[in-house]
């Protein structure tokens, strides 16, 4: 019988890369040109880029990590509220892309990663050359606009920013439906998800389930401080900054693009219709944003 390969990425090569506490990344690496990191989102690993990065890699060195806790990147156990914060897993990316020999890249990220992507923005300004956003508002905001019933599609924030132990015991005993219940309601098209990469997605977050709630619960503690602490100092994002979200706002109450303009001066706002996978739906679209991104 032969045995299962996990999906990579067609012509990028896989790297372990040192982020932060003796961390290691696995990286998906390829091109040549200025550096461009691009972070995945939830429930997903680096395999979410595997049509936009071919594309970015004919002009740019490519790099495509799965984030601390996720994919086959290391899982350390969250020995306190800094482990998986935004800024140590944002540290990591500014690690790996410096033992490359890279000290400036530009970083686009996706939901989780976007997130990651906004606290390396404030943290490193010096060290990011642009910034991409895909569907998501920073981790403050998206607390201060989620109320009344229609928090209810949040209602996995809610869920993992419990204390350890129940969080994670519910979503272990249930994992494929759980993480399965987000790659259905998420995916505008079914086609997005081929079942390969669906299984790949599945299977590598049942493996990740504390790490995956304790990112989530520094979402609902340390990553809110850390975002306070730069609202009241008036910090914001000194780079190009382009913002792609669904055209989720109105339904929500309130006005996306407002909310990143307080944070990012230079901004790039743009609404689509290819649903929350939209770098695996409309790769042709979001290559393109990117690439206006880099030109700016």
């Amino acid at each position: 019988m032969k045995t299962p390969t996990t999906p990579t990425i067609p012509g990028f090569e896989y790297v372990r890369l040192p982020g932060e506490g003796g961390v290691e990344l696995s990286a998906a690496l390829a091109g040549e040109g200025t550096p461009v990191v691009l972070l995945h989102g939830f429930p997903q690993t680096h395999l979410m880029w595997r049509h936009v990065a071919p594309r970015l890699a004919e002009e740019h060195t490519v790099v495509c990590p799965d984030l601390r806790g996720y994919g086959a990147t290391d899982k350390p156990r969250a020995t306190d509220a800094h482990t998986y914060a935004k800024r140590n897993m944002a540290a990591d990316i500014v690690s790996a892309m410096a033992s490359l020999g890279h000290d400036r890249f530009a970083l686009v990220g996706h939901d989780r990663g976007a997130l990651v992507a906004f606290r390396a923005g404030l943290d490193h300004p010096e060290t990011l050359t642009h910034l991409g956003i895909l569907d998501v508002v920073p981790t403050l905001d998206m607390w201060n606009v989620l109320h009344g019933v229609s928090a209810a599609v949040a209602h996995h924030l809610y869920l993992m920013a419990q204390p350890p132990g129940l969080p994670e015991t519910m979503i272990a005993n249930s994992a494929d439906a759980f993480f399965g219940s987000f790659l259905d309601a998420w995916a505008a098209d079914p086609a997005t998800l081929p079942d390969e990469i669906r299984a790949e997605y599945l299977r590598a977050s049942a493996a990740a389930v504390d790490s995956i709630v304790a990112d989530y619960r520094a979402s609902a503690g340390i990553d809110v401080t850390h975002d306070q602490a730069d609202l009241d100092a008036g910090s914001q994002l000194a780079m190009p900054v382009t913002v792609v979200q669904q055209d989720w706002g109105t339904h929500l109450g309130y006005d996306a693009a407002e909310v990143w303009r307080a944070w990012a001066p230079d901004l790039d706002h743009r609404l689509t219709t290819a649903g929350h996978f939209m770098a695996e739906a409309d790769p042709d679209g979001i290559t393109a944003t990117i690439r206006d991104l880099l030109g700016r």
